[in-house]
């Protein structure tokens, strides 16, 4: 055995344990979601079941409504990402690059709001979405979860962005490049990490978000994926098996996305450190 593989055992062996926990609540979730019905509650409880019941995935899709579910989540969660991306980049471009009055206190602004839980300001939002007439509508939602997330966004952005050094988009200028181009082919590519890294707070949020949904949704077709999971835990005695499926599925997409953003995280770094 070589240095280098000792080296790699000793690693995996002293991170092994943070491992086991870390993945333990999954592993309980993935079994249980495969358990069929009738020995989910006997006792003694047996952690690997009889038999795989892959139909208690199928059971819950078809008896629940889940596909409706995720495709509510899935348009609220990418659009209210693309509306604050949209609207946090040009916002911190000119808190970074331009000075104006009021500047410090609107970048004060900006962290005060990130100290309210949405729970908080839920009367007043829900009156704000009554007056625009968009109770039991989706894009109530992307509305509230997009204002949530531009501060935040707009507030890491500006940080980031000012690390960026103006002589780049300058020599850009000196070689003809106008103030558009300059801004897509260098000052955004270098920017990369911080936007990726907005982008997957922002969708993480809008995905997880469960309070303002339960709220502002009233039609079973129109709810979001936290709203139905928690649907499912009933008055009488919960489907458990269905219910950690349903869960199950639920952070599927939640891990695709940040697989994803990662994979461009790393991009934008390596770029970044070539330029």
């Amino acid at each position: 055995m070589n240095q280098n593989t000792k080296r790699s055992l000793m690693c995996w062996l002293a991170l092994s344990p943070l491992i086991l926990i870390i993945l333990f609540p999954f592993a309980v979730m993935l079994f249980v979601s495969l358990t069929p019905g009738n020995e989910v509650y006997q006792y003694p409880p047996s952690w690997i079941p009889s038999r795989f019941a892959w139909e208690n995935y199928t059971t819950m899709w078809n008896e629940t409504g889940f596909g409706q579910a995720l495709v509510n989540s899935l348009y609220v969660t990418v659009l209210s990402t693309l509306v604050v991306l949209f609207v946090a980049i040009p916002a911190a471009y000119s808190l970074a690059r331009f000075d104006f009055k009021g500047q410090t206190a609107y970048q004060f602004f900006l962290i005060v709001t990130q100290m309210l839980s949405p729970i908080l300001l839920m009367v007043g939002l829900f009156k704000f979405v009554v007056w625009l007439g968009l109770v039991d509508d989706l894009n109530a939602l992307v509305l509230i979860y997009a204002g949530f997330g531009i501060a935040f966004a707009v507030w890491m952005l500006t940080n980031f962005f000012r690390t960026i050094p103006l002589d780049l988009e300058q020599t850009a200028w000196l070689e003809g490049a106008g103030w558009f181009y300059s801004l897509r082919k260098v000052f955004l590519p270098l920017a990369t990490p911080a936007i990726s890294v907005a982008a997957t707070f922002t969708f993480i949020f809008a995905w997880n978000e469960y309070s303002t949904a339960l709220v502002v949704m009233r039609s079973p077709e129109n709810i979001t994926l936290q709203v139905k999971v928690a649907s499912l835990v009933g008055v009488y005695t919960p489907k458990w098996e269905q219910i950690m499926a349903a869960i199950f599925l639920t952070t599927v997409p939640v891990a695709i996305a940040f697989s994803w953003f990662q994979k461009h995280l790393v991009t934008g770094l390596s770029a970044g450190a070539v330029k």
